[in-house]
Formats: C-alpha cells, sequence, structure tokens
C-alpha cells in the first residue's frame, strides 16, 4: 500500500530521505469580491454597530483551472452572515456549486484604525491553528474535512472614505522536522492508462456531485482490476482492506508543477496524526474547462517523522499562515470609492450619519419608516426650501413641493435651494427649480415639483374660473391623500385652511411652520375629529357627538385654526410691501424649519403616530431608547429673547378647519362647500357658532361696560 505504518520507517529510509529535498507549500493567496466589503459594510451600519466581536465567514476555492495561473481563496457577498432581511448563507449559496469549495473562516472587524494595528497577530493565528489541531484530534476532521483549511481575516472598514484596511492569514501546522519529497511526478507517469481512465472518471463524478463536490480531501482507492474510486476520509478504515492500494487526493489550487499549494500542509499534519503514517502518497488534484486534468495533477509521496511529542494531549505544534504582499509581510489597502458609482456612492454615503446615531444615541431608530415617507410640502419658499433639505438629511427620499411662485431677485439669500440663475428672464418657477437643486444636492432623492395655487377663502372665484379652482382643489385632495405627511408652510393664513380641512378628512399628519418678524410657530395638528357627523346642535355651532375627544378620551390636539375666533380671509390685497411679504429676521426659517422635521421625526418613531399625546415638560431618553426628548404640540419660539418653549392646545370644536361640523359639512357637500367657503367670508364663522359666540362676547363687553364702578378700591 501507498500509505504505511510509523512501524515501517527505518534508518535507512531516513538517510535516503536526508539526501531529497525537503516538501515545500506554495502559500495560499486571496481574492476579495467587491461585494463582500459593500455587504461588511452594510452590516456593520446596520446591525453590528460597535461590536467586534468574531463574525463567521465563509471562504471558497476551486482546484487549479489553468496551467499557468493559481486558484485563490475568495471572499463573495454572501460569504458574510445573513442579513436581517433573510438573504441566503453562504453555505446554502455553495452547495453543488462546483467552482465554489467552502472552507471556514472568521472575521475580526475593528472599530478604528489603531485598534487593528494593535492586534496580537501571533495569538489570532495560533487560536485559529490550535482550533484545527483540535478538530484533527477529535475526529471532527474526518467527518467535516473543509475545517483543515480554517483561515482568518482581520480589518478595519472607514465608511466614510470607502477604504477597507485587511490581512489574511491561512494556519498552517508545521511539521518538525520537515516533510521530505521521495517521488514528485505528473499523474499520467504514476497511473496506467486504464487507471487513468477510471480516476479521471471517478474525479469528474465526484465533482459533479452536490454532495461531494464540496470535498476537498478524499482517498483514492486502487483495486487489482484498475478500478479507482473515491471515497470520504471518514471511509479511511474500510479503504485499507479493500483496495490494492491507496492515495489521499486534496483539491489543489495551486498551478505550479514542482510545489503543492497550502491545503496540503494541514492535510499531512492530520494524516500523520490521526492514522499515524511516516509515509504518504498523494494526488494534487487539478483541473482544466472544468475536468479533471491528470497532466496538470501531480502524484507525490513524502516522508514525515512524527514527532513524539505529537503523541501527547497537551501539544501544540507551531503555526504560520500570515499572507504576504507584494513580497513583505504588511496588510493591504482596498479603495472603492474610485470605482463605484458616483450615485451609488453618494446615496451609501447619504445616510452614515443616521446609521451611525443608532449605534450609540438611538438604537430604536427607524430608517425605514423615514425613508419610505412621502412628504408633501405645500410652499417652496424660506421655509419650504429649508424644509427639503432637512428632510433629506434625515433619510427621506420622497419629497414633493407644491408653489405657483417663480424665483424673484430677493429669493437666492433667503431660500438656499435657488441661485441667481433661476432669477433670470422672469424667473423660474420655484417648484421645477426647487427639485433640479435638491436632485443636484443628492441624486438619489425622488423629487417632485407641483405648479399651482391654492384655493383660499377670502379669494372670491368667478363662475367663469370655478373649473379651474375646482381642478386645483381634486389637484390638491390628491396629493393629499397620496401622501404621508403635509407641511403647511405657505406665507398666508388663508392658504393653509384648505390643506387643514382636507388633512383632517384623510387623518393625515400634517406640521404647521409659521413666522413673525422675531418669532415662530411649530406645532403638529391633531387627529381627525372622532365624528364627523355632528348632533342637530352642532350644526349651529355646538357641541359635536364626542365632545372632541379622542377614542381613549384624552382631548384631541388643535389645529393651526383652533384658537382662532375669526374664519381665515384675504390678507394680502390693501396691504404695503412690508404687509404683503414676510418680513422675517434671517436666521428664524431655518431654525423653524428644523424643529418641523425633528418634530415629524419623533411622531413617525412614535408606536401611536398622529395620535401621540402631547407633552409639555422635558424628558430624557428612554431605557427603551424609542424617543430622544419629549413629542410636543406647539414650539414657540422668540429670537429678541432667545427663547422656546412648548405648549399644549386642544381642539376646538368651533374650529373653521378642523372641527367635526366642518369635516362632516365638507364630506358631505365636497366642492359647493369649498366654494362656499371661498366666496362667502361668514359661512365658515356662521357654520360653526363662531358668529354666536362673537355676539355673545359683544354682548358680555356691553354689559360690563354699563356696570356702575364707582365702589372700587382707588
Amino acid at each position: 500500500m501507498a500509505a504505511s505504518s510509523s512501524s515501517s520507517s527505518s534508518s535507512s529510509s531516513a538517510g535516503n530521505a536526508s539526501k531529497n529535498p525537503i516538501l515545500q507549500f506554495a502559500p495560499f493567496q486571496s481574492s476579495v469580491d467587491e461585494g463582500f466589503w459593500r455587504r461588511l459594510s452594510s452590516l456593520k451600519l446596520n446591525t453590528l454597530g460597535l461590536d467586534q466581536a468574531p463574525i463567521s465567514i465563509t471562504g471558497f476555492y476551486a482546484p487549479c483551472s489553468h496551467d499557468q495561473v493559481s486558484n485563490h481563496l475568495k471572499l463573495l457577498a454572501e460569504s458574510l452572515p445573513p442579513d436581517p432581511n433573510g438573504q441566503s448563507t453562504s453555505n446554502e449559496l455553495s452547495l453543488g456549486n462546483r467552482n465554489r469549495c467552502p472552507v471556514p473562516g472568521v472575521l475580526y472587524n475593528m472599530n478604528t484604525l489603531e485598534s487593528f494595528h494593535a492586534l496580537d497577530r501571533q495569538s489570532l493565528l495560533k487560536s485559529e491553528a490550535k482550533k484545527i489541531w483540535e478538530d484533527i484530534n477529535s475526529g471532527r476532521a474526518e467527518e467535516d474535512c473543509s475545517v483543515l483549511s480554517r483561515f482568518l481575516l482581520i480589518s478595519y472598514a472607514d465608511l466614510k472614505k470607502w477604504t477597507f484596511r485587511y490581512w489574511f492569514a491561512f494556519p498552517g501546522l508545521v511539521l518538525d522536522p520537515p516533510a521530505i519529497v521521495t517521488d514528485w511526478k505528473p499523474a499520467t507517469d504514476f497511473f496506467s492508462p486504464e487507471e487513468r481512465e477510471s480516476l479521471s472518471a471517478a474525479c469528474n463524478e465526484w465533482r459533479s456531485s452536490s454532495l461531494t463536490a464540496a470535498t476537498p480531501f478524499f482517498l483514492i482507492s486502487i483495486y487489482s482490476n484498475s478500478r479507482v474510486t473515491l471515497r470520504p476520509l471518514r471511509d479511511w478504515a474500510t479503504c485499507q482492506h479493500d483496495c490494492n492500494k491507496m492515495l489521499f487526493g486534496f483539491y489543489d489550487p495551486c498551478h505550479l508543477p514542482s510545489n503543492p499549494g497550502w491545503p496540503l500542509r494541514n492535510f499531512l499534519a492530520f494524516i500523520c496524526s490521526r492514522w499515524k503514517l511516516e509515509k504518504v502518497r498523494f494526488l494534487c488534484y487539478r483541473e482544466k474547462h472544468g475536468l479533471a486534468d491528470l497532466n496538470n495533477s501531480i502524484v507525490g509521496e513524502t516522508l514525515v517523522a512524527i514527532p513524539q511529542e505529537w503523541k501527547t494531549s497537551q501539544f501544540f505544534p507551531k503555526a504560520v499562515g500570515w499572507e504576504s504582499y507584494k513580497g513583505k509581510s504588511t496588510s493591504r489597502c482596498m479603495d472603492l470609492a474610485s470605482s463605484l458609482d458616483p450615485i451609488r456612492l453618494a446615496v451609501s454615503a447619504a445616510d452614515l450619519n443616521l446609521k451611525l446615531m443608532r449605534w450609540r444615541a438611538w438604537p430604536a431608530l427607524d430608517l425605514h419608516v423615514l425613508s419610505n415617507t412621502k412628504c408633501l410640502l405645500l410652499g417652496a419658499g424660506t421655509l419650504g426650501c429649508q424644509v427639503a433639505r432637512m428632510l433629506m438629511a434625515w433619510g427621506v427620499r420622497k419629497i414633493t413641493l407644491l408653489d405657483s411662485g417663480r424665483v424673484a431677485m430677493s429669493n437666492p439669500l433667503r431660500q438656499s435651494l435657488y441661485t441667481f440663475e433661476d432669477c433670470i428672464n422672469g424667473g423660474e418657477l420655484k417648484v421645477i427649480a426647487a427639485v433640479k437643486s435638491l436632485k443636484h444636492i443628492f441624486p438619489g432623492v425622488e423629487a417632485e415639483g407641483v405648479a399651482m395655487a391654492i384655493p383660499m377663502p377670502g379669494h372670491p372665484v368667478s363662475v367663469k374660473e370655478a373649473p379651474n379652482v375646482l381642478e386645483d382643489f381634486l389637484r390638491l385632495q390628491s396629493l393629499i391623500d397620496s401622501h404621508d405627511i403635509v407641511f403647511l408652510l405657505t406665507d398666508t393664513r388663508e392658504s393653509r385652511w384648505l390643506p387643514t380641512l382636507l388633512s383632517a378628512a384623510s387623518n393625515k399628519i400634517a406640521i404647521t411652520a409659521a413666522l413673525g418678524f422675531d418669532s415662530f410657530l411649530v406645532m403638529r395638528h391633531g387627529s381627525a375629529p372622532p365624528s364627523s357627523t355632528p348632533t342637530l346642535s352642532g350644526a349651529k355651532g355646538g357641541e359635536t357627538e364626542h365632545s372632541g375627544l379622542a377614542s381613549d378620551q384624552r382631548p384631541r390636539l388643535g389645529c393651526y385654526f383652533c384658537n382662532d375666533v375669526v374664519a381665515p380671509t384675504d390678507s394680502t390685497t390693501n396691504r404695503t410691501l412690508d404687509q404683503q411679504c414676510t418680513v422675517t429676521r434671517p436666521g428664524l426659517a431655518p431654525i423653524a424649519a428644523s424643529l418641523a422635521v425633528e418634530l415629524l421625526v419623533e411622531i413617525l418613531q412614535h408606536p401611536d403616530g398622529i395620535n401621540a399625546p402631547a407633552d409639555a415638560a422635558n424628558s430624557s431618553l428612554g431605557d427603551d431608547g424609542q424617543s430622544l426628548e419629549i413629542l410636543p404640540h406647539q414650539i414657540r419660539g422668540s429670537l429678541s429673547q432667545f427663547s422656546q418653549f412648548t405648549l399644549i392646545g386642544h381642539a376646538s370644536n368651533i374650529c373653521t378647519a378642523c372641527s367635526a361640523t366642518v369635516v362632516s359639512e365638507f364630506k358631505n357637500r365636497g366642492m359647493d362647500f369649498v366654494l362656499e367657503a371661498i366666496n362667502h367670508p361668514t359661512y365658515l364663522e356662521d357654520l360653526t357658532g363662531l358668529t354666536e359666540l362673537i355676539k355673545s362676547a359683544s354682548s358680555f363687553q356691553l354689559d360690563w361696560e354699563g356696570e356702575d364702578v364707582s365702589g372700587t378700591e382707588n
């Protein structure tokens, strides 16, 4: 037999061996696909965070398939563990693939470049080599021989620059004294023609079977009739008695005609330690065009002197295996930034800050809900530009802007999405210029502009204009219905009325931002009225069926118009220039816009969404990581006082925009109701009961003025 026991060694064979060359192994070489680094980046940002614990990974290699080029151990995207979205594991993907023989590995990905350089590489190498040695002695390597090629990877991923520092190690157990080559020849010179034919057929069958294609180490049994079979390592005892001669085969990634590949090193250690053999004949199996190539495959014979220490349970051989690069023992660097599509790179980098926030500050932050939220911005002026920018910074990708104006020369300095070029020749439509600017800033945004005016109370509509107003109304209603969030950012009070009503009717989250000269208001509107069917007295402005309470009996939060005692009217006619324009301190709009978006983020992260109760007092991050701060109803601030405070305002049963009376009337009459509200200034006041309230207040004032106050103290 080609494999003999340790007792067969002699002083004469040792003397002959001293004249023969030492067996030298061609080192393993690594190759990492870009997809691996992209998956690692995603895993680091979305799952691992600051965790530096070792990660089990899978590498792939195959027998050499070209007589001039060695095969590398490759890492692919599927080499990493599955992500939370349910991607298949690497083992599932590799079954039955003859070009992917999987071997286990471990990855240490460090948080900083300093910690990467500070790793104790020799200790790590020794730790992985010890696993191989334990698998040999426990017998696990007989059942799963891929563990003999176990590997190690250390890395540092610079996720800002898309560069990756890394270093591979392929732990190899050191034979001391080294193995001696006693025979080395092409497989075609070792086997008879009949054996070559049978061996080629057996190897091709072995490589084609989904059960054995991923088994890189095997036994080759040759019978007296020249029949050849391949068997797994666990059949060692059977093969010794059944066959005429036997070889140990392995997938050889090396192409060199005078050296075997690195996997043979640990295979020899396994054979000598497990089966106590000192003479080993092996086949370096190589291929061509996907079939066995015995011309390029090598048969070798080696003598191994088994050290006495190997027979003790506590012994552990030395290990080598850190990969060299360009002849130097050093790490390597992969720079993907230059090879990535700039747009794809921008998209990947855009959410970096948000994902890093989840590592320490806000673990429960749901970025998926942000990226899938559709926001409608009514107004593309000073507030609209700032809100759009802040939404993109928070990961919102679906933004629609609505405005009817054009970019004026006074706009670019205050409105961040416009430039001087947008003002030329009468000015570009604001929504067109804004969308163009948003996509220029971030190509991944899904921005759309809608040029139209919003129908407003106090701006009467003639019969001739009614069809156009109806078209605008239907379009606005469709936009609100198709979006998740409505931002009210227009510069007049009356232009906010119809969007407020439509948002209440559709139970949409609506957020208002409004500016004064040195003060601002940011508020979220409450949910839809619990019942849009008023009682008889409600139609006259009395209490509704549910008295304005939410379903859990908490008072419903109010809207922008709930505190008004008059209906919205024309606020631009017969006004001086400073009254027609929003004259405000330049720093006010960015503050209000940022708070409006921050308020939205808190609403989206809250489990109750639009029904979330309002907070007025300060609070800190909860233990569950659900909220960063309070979730207020209204935020009012003053730049002159550098102050900011929160308020809670409950919904009014006589509100001209969100009360059950108004919403119910709108649902019953539709556009007819809207036209009447637009054309008749007192209609909304009469409908809700504001007219009676004003009369009662006037009567009370008259009675008060008529009282005798002579008895009051001086």
